[in-house]
């Protein structure tokens, strides 16, 4: 191989591409979207699929041809790639605040149908002045904390008089709610995580219906992960799940959702052999999203990071009598898909070992 350009790479083995670089297994990504879309058939529970996770549009209209109701994004920056690429039902689950970003989403507007999370009286006025002064209308979801103790309203009067206040005000339109279990989606043990998550959904629904009983309707409840779907998704009330991880999947998901597949790895190649058991690769913490931990090996059984340190560098410690030399690659499976895609521009999407294509990361670095 003689090229540095990603999109030349078709059609080559895996042992020829660059490193590092982000792979995406084909087979397992597809097979990872079929599963959650099946598990939302006959439900009255809908898929609203999170972007942060992979941020890519490719993806995305996978996800949309297998039932997905909408896509879920953290930026409005992700928002307005999504639009790009010609979605529409697009929620910012997040408060679009001051007049910069607001001016931004009265252009999104114009050309998508997005929802934001409110948990303000001053935001809620703010996006209403800006939509009525532009003569459109922007739909809004109050946030309600239910435990993870981030953003949101108090469940029960002070969802509703929130509530009260958008349903009142010109130029934005009250559309529902959304809470998010964040603090539960990662306990390891299955029962008390559904326990604990079906408390925490009750208050959401109880304000839910007591909004409804005010006399105001609600289109949409809306929460959920990969970590918490079989609870969310069957919860009466709740209309839609924002799993993301699912798709790409990362090691401490997989921990935890062990039904999907992982599609998602690091290439590396080997740059140094500077004792028996150890092999060092090339990548280090500016490649490898590991706010969870660091990266674990793939398919080389016994291989196990020993040292990742550094920015560029992680020292795998290898099984007795391996006879990986410098050159060779190994995959890296990152604890944190999310913030992992968020360091690369590009997924290099294989099936049996070889390029199948080249998928941009659009929704990378898109922090504003």
């Amino acid at each position: 191989m003689n090229s540095t350009n990603p999109n030349n790479w078709k059609g080559l083995p895996l042992a020829e591409v660059d490193t590092p670089s982000l792979l995406l297994d084909a087979d397992a990504l597809q097979a990872n979207i079929d599963r959650m879309a099946a598990f939302f058939v006959n439900r009255p529970s809908g898929l609203r699929p999170h972007f942060k996770s992979h941020k890519c549009t490719k993806i995305v209209r996978l996800q949309m041809q297998a039932g997905a109701v909408g896509i879920t994004c953290a930026k409005l920056g992700e928002a307005e790639v999504l639009a790009d690429a010609g979605i529409r039902e697009i929620l910012i689950a997040n408060q679009i605040v001051g007049h910069v970003k607001i001016a931004r989403l009265i252009q999104l507007a114009k050309r998508a149908a997005p929802i934001v999370a409110v948990d303000s009286e001053e935001n809620a006025r703010m996006l209403s002045a800006a939509a009525s002064a532009a003569n459109v209308e922007i739909r809004a979801l109050v946030e309600v904390d239910i435990g993870l103790n981030r953003c949101g309203v108090k469940s029960g009067a002070p969802a509703l008089a929130l509530t009260r206040l958008i349903a009142s005000l010109p130029g934005i339109k009250f559309e529902g709610l959304q809470g998010y279990e964040g603090h539960l989606v990662d306990l390891p043990d299955e029962a008390e995580r559904a326990e604990k998550t079906r408390a925490a959904l009750k208050p959401l629904v109880e304000t839910r219906r007591l909004i409804e009983s005010s006399g105001i309707p609600v289109n949409i409840v809306t929460g959920g992960s990969t970590g918490t779907y079989t609870f969310t998704g069957d919860f009466p009330g709740v209309d839609e799940v924002q799993a993301g991880s699912y798709a790409a999947m990362d090691w401490y998901y997989f921990d935890i959702r062990p039904e999907f597949r992982q599609a998602m790895s690091i290439l590396t190649t080997v740059i140094s052999r500077p004792a028996p058991d150890i092999a060092i690769v090339d990548v280090g913490r500016k490649g490898v999203g590991a706010e969870f931990g660091p990266p674990r090996v793939k398919d080389l059984p016994g291989a196990s990071i020993a040292r990742f340190g550094s920015e560029e560098h992680a020292s795998i410690s290898l099984p007795k009598d391996c006879n990986m030399s410098v050159g060779d690659h190994l995959e890296l499976i990152p604890s944190h898909g999310c913030t992992t895609s968020n360091l690369y521009r590009e997924f290099i999407v294989h099936r049996h070992g070889v390029v199948e294509d080249v998928w941009p990361i659009e929704g990378s670095g898109q922090m504003r």
